[in-house]
């Protein structure tokens, strides 16, 4: 999972937290971008914001995730050997 794709505009935050057997991906996107939804399908995550669609593929050893976006924020949790 590359977090630089989502750095491409001036002022998006894009962290990755790493624990001992989960990670934490946080992307902010801006509170004003209303129009956002996140799906998962099968290994891949699929974000659309306004006319933009963003797509990347889970990490080798994730075995069970969760993606939800809240007031402009993309959360995707991860657990498994990563």
């Amino acid at each position: 999972m590359t977090l630089e794709q989502f750095t491409r505009n001036e002022g998006q935050v894009a962290r990755r937290y790493q624990y001992d057997d989960s990670a934490v991906v946080a992307v902010d996107f801006g509170a004003r971008e209303t129009e956002a939804s996140v799906d998962l399908v099968d290994d891949t995550v699929i974000v659309v914001v306004g006319d933009e669609q963003y797509e990347f593929d889970l990490p080798d050893g994730a075995d069970d995730a969760h993606t939800f976006m809240k007031n402009g924020v993309l959360t995707v949790e991860m657990e498994g050997d990563l």
